[in-house]
């Protein structure tokens, strides 16, 4: 087996560092645009006086990032060629999105927004596997253009984990003589509704509650008449973009239906695994960069005379993080490197356990090393002078997004015990 980092990536990892010294760091160091990374990130970052909403003049920095990084070529380095992308594989974004955390805070990857230099697309897996050539044309291509923005639009304010239990539902009804659906319900905790053009509307069409089949996203305008933003909810980690709103009355033509009807959660799980393996590679650079600050503070750091390093006390947690990191870079990169083996459908079937692994223990591994590099610092670690504050509040979040770690865990459970996956024909006699 070969465990090496192909050439070709570390060629082109060199490349991005170069783009980031040439362009971004610059950037950031123009017009006092550190003040979004210093200890006065989270105030510059958020809008206090329009409903905790992300800075004006913070999100017009992530996109002169963006168009600059898609003028040089890495913005959409993980779309298909077709669309201006390089083709990128699940393997090289993971390396990438690891060790770009792994640099720490800074205008090059800021996850709390989702932002990259070389961005993150799910959507465009999604409407290119289940979209009309139309869609695919108009979100994809005007995705890129900025002319479009999907919000996802899954969780309810009374189901998060498990979707089959959906209050919101659409009805056919045909208005001027234009079939269509007809939505009522609530979602909340949909993120970046105050920038979408669009919002992608998961709502049950026919079934029972707790049936997988008979749900069927829907892409609905924002804005539209009965479409009503209740509050952006404040989080742990501001600003917030997470949108709770009410449908009453809205109204989609059929051509709004993205994929099948009746069958939006297979179409939901297209979108969640790219995001969770990324994330999971994101969360174990960050977990690293915690535990790689907290080796040379402990190395300089010298109470009674002596290195703080010296002390077991302090040697002995920072082994156990970094023993765990390096075996979770093994698990992610080959999880990673598997997905890119198979056809996308088949991801959900074949390797959505091994995903949950890299993502709930990911994101437990990085709130760990975050609070043990507080520790290790001491009174200026619990300070808003260093990053670990920041990173523990982004990334605790993940525990909870993406898929509750308990719910990952009985994922896992399910294809260990062959009630799902792989394994099910193993106890088919049981």
């Amino acid at each position: 087996m070969d465990f090496a980092i192909p050439r070709e990536l570390e060629d082109y990892f060199a490349e991005l560092e170069a783009f980031i010294a040439a362009e971004i760091e610059p950037l950031t160091a123009q017009d006092d645009n550190i003040r979004f990374f210093d200890h006065r990130r989270e105030d510059s970052r958020t809008d206090w006086d329009r409903k905790g909403l992300p800075n004006e003049e913070w999100e017009a920095l992530l996109r002169e990032a963006t168009r600059r990084a898609d003028e040089a070529g890495h913005w959409r380095f993980s779309a298909p060629k077709k669309y201006g992308g390089k083709d990128g594989s699940n393997l090289w974004m993971a390396v990438i999105r690891d060790r770009f955390a792994a640099r720490g805070l800074g205008l090059h990857n800021d996850l709390q927004n989702e932002h990259s230099i070389v961005g993150n697309f799910p959507f465009v897996a999604m409407f290119e596997e289940f979209g009309t050539e139309e869609q695919k044309q108009e979100f994809i291509l005007g995705g890129f253009a900025r002319e479009r923005r999907v919000a996802f639009g899954l969780t309810e304010p009374e189901h998060g984990s498990d979707a089959t239990w959906m209050d919101t539902h659409a009805v056919p009804e045909t208005r001027d003589g234009v079939p269509g659906w007809r939505i009522d319900g609530a979602k909340m905790w949909i993120t970046g509704m105050h920038a979408a053009t669009h919002c992608a509307v998961f709502a049950r069409t026919h079934g029972n509650d707790g049936d997988a089949q008979g749900i069927t996203c829907l892409l609905v305008p924002v804005p539209s008449e009965g479409l009503e933003i209740d509050e952006y909810v404040w989080t742990f980690n501001m600003p917030t973009d997470h949108a709770r709103f009410y449908l009453k009355g809205v109204w989609v033509a059929e051509t709004a239906v993205l994929g099948d009807v009746g069958r939006g959660l297979s179409l939901a799980q297209s979108f969640v695994h790219q995001n969770r393996i990324r994330q999971a590679a994101s969360s174990l650079g960050a977990a690293s960069f915690c535990v790689e600050e907290s080796v040379k503070y402990a190395r300089q750091r010298k109470p009674f005379g002596q290195e703080l390093a010296r002390n077991q006390a302090i040697q002995f947690p920072l082994v156990e993080l970094a023993t765990q990191c390096e075996m979770l870079r093994t698990l992610i990169y080959k999880t990673a490197w598997e997905m890119d083996q198979i056809p996308h459908k088949q991801i959900e079937r074949q390797l959505s356990d091994k995903i949950s692994m890299c993502n709930y223990y990911a994101n437990r591994l990085v709130c760990q090393a975050a609070d043990r590099a507080m520790q290790v610092h001491g009174g200026i670690g619990y300070s808003r002078e260093k990053p670990f504050e920041h990173i523990y509040r982004h990334h605790r979040r993940y525990r909870i997004t993406e898929g509750a770690e308990e719910i990952q865990m009985r994922k896992v459970a399910a294809y260990l015990f062959g009630y799902l996956g792989p394994r099910k024909a193993m106890f088919e006699d049981a």
